[in-house]
């Protein structure tokens, strides 16, 4: 066998595995591993103490807890900017644009496609966080003619 399939071969053997990034976050499996290894690696002539571990089982629990809630206000503030970019939709609308000129314009519909909704203010897309103020459009209702009726009397 030639020595470049050898090496070749056994370069697949001892290639180093892939590195992968750090966690930036504590979450319930980095706790529990990190409980896990505490309790393996304790000393067995003084275990911990079991108040030590309720406690942080506790602190387990309550840490899932707060990540549930934010989670839950992260989809609450979601919706609610969902459904104020909804109700702009046909309303007059002013905005500053990236030269800083204040422009105002009739909302015509909302995208729900990114991060913040977009809503389109006479053709152009307005994140809903630059929107500056709201006024419900002048009505265009013609104006009442009056008739006039005649009436006889017998």
């Amino acid at each position: 066998m030639p020595i470049d399939t050898v090496a070749s071969a056994s370069g697949a053997l001892y290639a180093t595995p892939p590195t992968r990034a750090p966690k930036q976050t504590l979450d319930a499996d980095a706790f529990m591993n990190l409980l896990v290894a505490q309790l393996k690696n304790q000393d067995p002539s003084s275990p911990m103490d079991t108040g030590q571990m309720i406690s942080q089982t506790t602190q387990l629990a309550m840490m899932e807890q707060i990540t549930k809630q934010t989670t839950t206000s992260n989809e609450n503030f979601s919706l609610q900017m969902r459904i104020a970019a909804a109700g702009l939709v046909g309303q007059q609308v002013s905005y500053t644009n990236s030269d800083g000129d204040a422009i105002s314009g009739i909302a015509s519909s909302v995208s729900f496609a990114g991060p913040v909704p977009q809503v389109t203010v006479d053709g152009v897309e307005v994140a809903l966080d630059a929107i500056s103020g709201i006024r419900t459009p002048a009505s265009t209702t013609p104006t009442a003619t009056s008739t006039s009726s005649t009436s006889t009397t017998n």
